[in-house]
């Protein structure tokens, strides 16, 4: 199992410069970089502090400037609010512009609140028609002259300009958490990035069990690869635990609002909505927060990273975009460099050895 880690700028409150806020993220991408972390992923969302991110291709070139090694992942970019053309382009020229470092990671979109101001009020589930049908488009488009007569978009003959550096074109991975979008991505070729949100540890066998029948339903396609992601935490003081919690709590009621509509955004910043108004309230306990998701020491940590091992998992990646304050987040890249990436690069080492001699 390899690791990858979220990183967005964000800001809760406009005391915090925004000098800061990029330089806290560059510190943290170059600390991963040399750290044998193997992805950063950055989001898309818009009119929105907490995750300021209205074009990731222009961080990810950013970043790519001020790393070596890593991949630079889009996580996610969001069907609705591109155009097929612009999409391709886009993303090629990205590509070009990271040395062949780019993933190219879409969703179908998540805020309510957002699609009220970037895609007519649609109802963001409708998103994934938009994700279907531009997918094959983008990749068609990478090829070279292609013509399109769909549902959403309809363009005479064109190409992407440029075309991707990596061959046939960058990795493609999409968002899933239901069946069918598990199932329809595996058949399209691409990677599967997915998460458990607040939900106890059974959740991540029951998304290992979507992507495993997915794939044995699609033999003809090379097994893609599976990544799973959770809000983390890493630290060296047990005690820590109640710093993260409740960091988890506060964020996770901010987003509450954009999905559901809930409260009000003033300048940006989403208010947090009332305890009363949350849903799934047992995911707002505290001890439900410190045991499901990935908060605690080293020693706890790597316990709870063998179910994603044993889920399938191949990548797993470190949600750190959720207000925790900076020198935390940083000590869990730290505590993952020393202790926990080379506990899961051992084991794989031991396993390719006993293969070798099966």
């Amino acid at each position: 199992m390899k690791f990858s880690v979220s990183l967005t700028m964000e800001r809760f409150s406009p005391d915090v410069p925004m000098t800061k806020v990029k330089n806290d993220l560059l510190e943290l991408a170059q600390i991963a970089d040399e750290g044998g972390f193997e992805t950063i992923w950055t989001a898309e969302h818009h009119t929105l502090e907490c995750t300021i991110s209205p074009n990731p291709f222009q961080t990810l070139v950013w970043l790519a400037q001020h790393t070596k090694n890593i991949r630079l992942g889009t996580s996610t970019l969001v069907a609705p609010y591109w155009s097929p053309i612009r999409l391709a382009g886009e993303a090629a020229l990205c590509d070009h512009l990271t040395d062949g470092r780019l993933e190219f990671g879409i969703a179908r979109g998540s805020y309510q609140y957002e699609f009220d101001r970037m895609a007519g009020g649609m109802p963001q589930q409708e998103g994934v028609a938009y994700l279907k049908e531009i997918v094959p488009a983008v990749k068609k488009l990478w090829t070279g002259d292609y013509a399109h007569d769909g549902h959403y978009w309809k363009f005479p003959i064109t190409a992407a300009v440029p075309k991707p550096v990596q061959n046939p074109h960058p990795p493609i991975w999409v968002a899933a958490r239901d069946p069918g979008t598990f199932d329809w991505a595996i058949a399209n070729g691409a990677n599967i990035m997915s998460t458990p949100l607040s939900m106890p540890a059974a959740e991540i066998a029951v998304l290992g069990e979507k992507f495993a029948k997915a794939v044995s339903d699609h033999p003809e396609v090379p097994r893609p690869r599976f990544m799973m992601q959770r809000r983390t935490c890493v630290y060296d003081n047990p005690e820590d635990w109640k710093i993260a919690v409740q960091h988890s709590i506060d964020y996770g009621r901010a987003f509450e609002n954009l999905m559901q509509n809930l409260g009000g955004v003033k300048d940006g910043f989403p208010e947090a909505v009332p305890f009363e108004a949350v849903k799934g309230k047992e995911n707002y306990n505290p001890e439900n927060i410190r045991k499901n998701l990935l908060f605690g020491t080293p020693d706890e940590v790597i316990e709870k990273l063998l179910d994603y091992e044993a889920a399938g998992v191949d990548q797993y990646c470190l949600g750190l975009t959720f207000n925790l304050p900076f020198e935390l987040r940083k000590r869990t890249l730290e505590l993952f460099i020393r202790d926990i990436i080379p506990f899961f690069a051992a084991r794989e080492k031991e396993r390719d050895r006993a293969m070798a001699g099966a």
